[in-house]
């Protein structure tokens, strides 16, 4: 569920950034993908290390 919720922000991040650099609307879609998928794993990553931890 966090992973989720952490690619939709980052599709939303990766989107406004595109948007503001003038990009057209395939690259908007690119950045919200690219921008999901990082933030996605980068959540995932952190979910697993914190279990690792024992905090979670």
């Amino acid at each position: 569920m966090l992973s989720l919720i952490a690619f939709f922000i980052g599709a939303a991040i990766g989107a406004l950034t595109a948007w503001r650099r003038g990009g057209n609307r395939l690259d908007i879609l690119q950045y919200a993908a690219v921008f999901g998928v990082i933030f996605a794993l980068v959540a995932v990553l952190g979910a697993v290390f914190g279990i690792r931890m024992g905090w979670f």
